[in-house]
Formats: structure tokens, sequence, C-alpha cells
């Protein structure tokens, strides 16, 4: 019997975290990212990808493409308390829950919904009860493979909810574009239309055919790809547990890649995942490394360390683009890796500054969150800090 697993993505989650914290946002444009001149967009609402920016797109040019956005630096300490109470959500309904990401997760409901007359209603009812209890909004794709699910969770957004079963595929998949085709990145997708590969129907039928072309493209990948466009693939949810001594997340691309951009936006999204894990853990780390695999399957990893603990995203990617920079440019890559280590706890930290700004940081962040829940029960957001209130005087007198 097949499995139902659901897919579920937080719609814009840090522009929605900011939105949350500060209901006043509501309808604006609200990118979140570095500010520095090497920034990189973390995230874009709906309002703000408009104008046409987007994730990892350079902060300076999404100002130049939104200049009334609302730009903020991220908040992962924050967020990172939100996810958690989206992940607890989740656990409410099955223990069998696989975190993807800060904002995105698997289930498996094959045992919840083995005998529910009516899925949809039970999915709308978790959008809902979501939005109300948490004020997170998310899309949901339910399929019984991995891939179908997180095809379904992008078909549609915001609060899009698509149920993709072996039967819909030919319906639902094969007329969308190649570039949407999950595991298929910016670099790949203008090599298939150059070939008349335009949408996932035409490659389904190449894949049929075992095109050679399409094989040189997708090296490996093109098993995988047949696979996944036939229903067929990993349907297996995985409780990962972090190692207490180091942190460290890795991918291995579709294909060989030696491209910078493609490698640097990984690097980025890497990292984030490991700061998004020692935010988890209460943990900062002295040593970033960044371990890379070559087309000849030899391994490669540089370290670097500092002297002053870290677990922020931004800082932490430079450190990691460095160690590319530096080792590895040019190569040609078929997995990379960032790993964090030499951990610490900050709460043990012996300088005392650090100690009080930690905790008053992480009662700083739980009142704001209280200050949020409570609002979002009001007619009006009626609530805000003392401290807001005085900051915002200052600002109106610029």
């Amino acid at each position: 019997m097949a499995r139902i697993i659901a897919h579920i993505d937080i719609n814009a989650f840090f522009a929605k975290a900011e939105e949350l914290r500060d209901p006043s946002l509501k309808g604006q444009a609200i990118i979140v990212g570095g500010l520095g001149p090497r920034g990189v967009v973390s995230t874009a609402n709906y309002e703000a990808r408009k104008y046409g920016v987007h994730s990892a797109m350079p902060i300076v040019e999404a100002r130049r493409k939104c200049p009334h956005g609302i730009f903020k630096n991220p908040d992962f300490r924050y967020y990172e308390m939100l996810s958690r109470s989206f992940f607890a959500f989740l656990r409410n309904y099955t223990p069998l829950v696989e975190s993807a990401s800060i904002d995105e997760g698997y289930l498996d409901l094959s045992g919840v919904l083995k005998n529910n007359s009516n899925p949809v209603m039970f999915f709308r009812n978790l959008q809902a009860k979501l939005k109300k209890e948490i004020g997170l909004e998310v899309s949901i794709g339910v399929g019984p493979t991995k891939f179908l699910a997180k095809m379904g969770s992008d078909y549609k957004k915001p609060l899009g909810l698509t149920i993709i079963r072996k039967k819909d595929i030919p319906s639902l998949l094969y007329p969308l574009p190649i570039d949407r085709f999950y595991g298929i990145g910016k670099k790949t997708a203008p090599r298939l239309l150059n070939i008349g590969i335009q949408t996932i129907g035409d490659l389904e039928k190449a894949l049929g055919a075992k095109d050679p072309t399409v094989q040189e493209i997708l090296g490996k990948f093109f098993l995988t790809a047949d696979e996944w466009i036939h229903g067929r693939g990993e349907d297996k949810i995985v409780i990962e547990e972090f190692a207490p001594k180091s942190l460290g997340h890795g991918e291995t691309f579709p294909l060989d890649t030696s491209d910078y951009h493609e490698i640097k936006e990984k690097i980025y999204e890497l990292t984030a995942r490991v700061a998004y894990g020692l935010h988890n853990e209460r943990l900062k780390c002295r040593t970033i490394t960044l371990s890379v695999k070559d087309s000849d399957f030899h391994t490669h990893a540089k370290a670097k360390s500092f002297q002053d603990p870290s677990d922020d995203p931004q800082e932490l990617s430079l450190k990691a683009l460095d160690l590319f920079l530096n080792n590895f440019l040019g190569m040609n890559i078929r997995y990379i890796g960032v790993s964090s280590s030499n951990l610490i706890n900050p709460k043990e930290e012996t300088v005392q500054m650090s100690f009080w700004n930690y905790q008053e940081y992480e009662k700083m962040d739980e009142t704001k969150l209280l200050i949020s829940s409570l609002n979002r029960r009001l007619k009006e957001p009626s609530l805000i800090k003392a401290s807001d209130l005085t900051h915002g005087k200052k600002q109106s007198n610029h």
C-alpha cells in the first residue's frame, strides 16, 4: 500500500516572522537578508517578489528593484523559536516528522489518514489551525513519495494544497516548465531547453526513450529523475539527531558543477542550515569546515578556526565561501558539505557581558512572541513593548 507523505512548507517564513513581530508591516514588501555590501536575500515575501526580488539575490540588487521595501537583518534566534513551535505543532499529528530545513518538513501520515474519507478537509483544517495558533501560513503537498509531496507544496503558493497521486502525474506535472522539476537547477534547465526539453512531459518522453543527450546532461541524475517522474523513489521519513560534537549538512548536485554562482548559493544554503542547527542546540562554533567531492569521487576538506565563537549565518557563510575561493575554485564538484565543530555553549561562557546579553536576548524574543500572540487575538494590534515605543519615537524624529 502506498504511503501518504506530506511536505509542509512555511510561506516566506522569515518575512512572515517579521510581520508577526511587527503587525504594522502587513501588506508591505519585506526583504530579509544580510544588509552589508556582500549580503544576499534570505527571504522575500510575496509583495516583494512582485518586484522581481527573490532569495539568493544580492541585497544591493534587491534595493534597486524594490527601494521602498522593508529590509531586515535575519534574527535566527527568533526564527528558531517559531520553527520549534511549528515542528511541535506538526508532531501533534504524528511523531513521524522529518525536518528538511528551518521552515519545511515531511510527515508520514499513512496511519493517520488510513480511514479518513476527506483528506482535503484534514489538511485545510491543519492549515487553518496553524495560522490561528502560531500565525504561520503553509503550503502543503501530498503524495506517495517525498518528491511528489515536494512538487505538490511548490505547485501553488501561498496557502496551497495539492495532492499528487501516481495517476495525477501526467495531468499535474507534465505541463509544468522544466525548471519546476525539483532537482533540476538553474544551470541544467537552460541546457535542457536548448535541446527542446521545455516541459516535464518532454523530459518524461526523453527519459523513456533513453535519449543520449539528456543522459549526458543529467548524468547519474538521469536514473533518479526517471524513478521520480513515474511515482517511485524515497518514501521513508528520517528522524535525525544532531551529533553532539559537530553539526553539518551536505548535498550532492544533480550534475557535477564548477559554476561559481551555483556553488556559492549552495554554500549559503547549507551554512544557513548549520546555523539553524546551532541555534536549535543553543550552541556556537569556533571551527567551520568545507568538504567537497570531485568528479572522481575524491573527497577534499579544509577547515578554518576562529577565536570568537559564532552562530551567525552570514559570518559563517563568508568563512565557508573563503574556504571555497582559496581551495576549490574551478574544481568540478559533485558534492559539497559545510560543518561546524569545536562547539561551545554560550551560557557557559566566562565573559559576564556575553552571558547577560544572551539571557536578555532570549527573554526579549519570548516577550515579543507573547505580544504577537496576544495581538492576533485582538481586533487591532494594540500591544507593544515600551522599549519599542521609545525606539519608534526616536526614529520618527529623523
